[in-house]
């Protein structure tokens, strides 16, 4: 079973997700929060697998609840947001979500993308993902980050890098380089493992603050 905390200040939005998770046999809603400080204490307390985070709450937002989460190891955070133009969720991407969606995503689509998140995998939109760095990351001037911390890429790796922040999957990758997706995964395994991230999102965000990818190009 797929544990779940549900953490929104709309009572509404939480009963709506928990029926729609709820008739999933392979899922279980385990808790419910209004706000981000309710949605630490839970997570901490029940230890589950995915907590559903809403970004804009009262008390503590989704961002700062999301960095705790993460940082305490206590569960992997699928956020939810209104807005897919929101600078809520880039900072909730770097402070570590696996990845978010809207609010008004077909149900069928939330659910296999908690069930990715709990899996160990992220969830990466290339269109709104694009769209957030785009805006959020900036379309010129000096990377943000060290451009140092991607000597330890082979000229491979990069490539597969820039391939992975264009929200392509492993089979999309291993197309466009000719390459079994086997051997892309592998690539993928290393890339995450040398630059110490945990996914794919912190690989995309790692990707466009170093410029190895660039708003606007490809």
């Amino acid at each position: 079973m797929i544990r779940v905390v549900v953490v929104d200040d709309q009572e509404l939005m939480r009963v709506g997700f928990r029926m729609v998770l709820g008739a999933q046999a392979d899922i279980d809603v385990v808790g419910e929060a209004g706000d981000g400080a309710q949605a630490i204490e839970l997570a901490a307390q029940l230890r589950p697998d995915v907590v559903l985070m809403d970004v804009r709450m009262p008390v503590l937002d989704g961002v700062e609840a999301t960095k705790r989460i993460v940082a305490a190891g206590t569960a992997r955070v699928l956020v939810m947001t209104t807005f897919d133009l929101d600078e809520y969720v880039y900072a909730a991407l770097q402070g570590g979500a696996s990845g978010f969606l809207l609010k008004d995503t077909q149900p069928d689509h939330l659910v296999s993308a908690l069930r990715a998140v709990a899996s160990g995998d992220a969830v990466v939109s290339p269109s709104v993902t694009r769209r957030l760095l785009d805006r959020f990351v900036g379309t010129g001037g000096s990377p943000m980050r060290d451009t140092a911390e991607l000597d330890v890429l082979t000229d491979r790796e990069r490539e597969v890098l820039v391939l992975i922040a264009k929200g392509m999957s492993n089979l999309e990758i291993a197309e466009a380089l000719f390459l079994s997706e086997a051997t892309v995964k592998t690539h993928v395994g290393r890339i995450l493992a040398k630059l110490e991230l945990r996914d794919r999102v912190q690989a995309v965000v790692l990707a466009y603050e170093t410029g190895l990818a660039r708003p606007g190009l490809g």
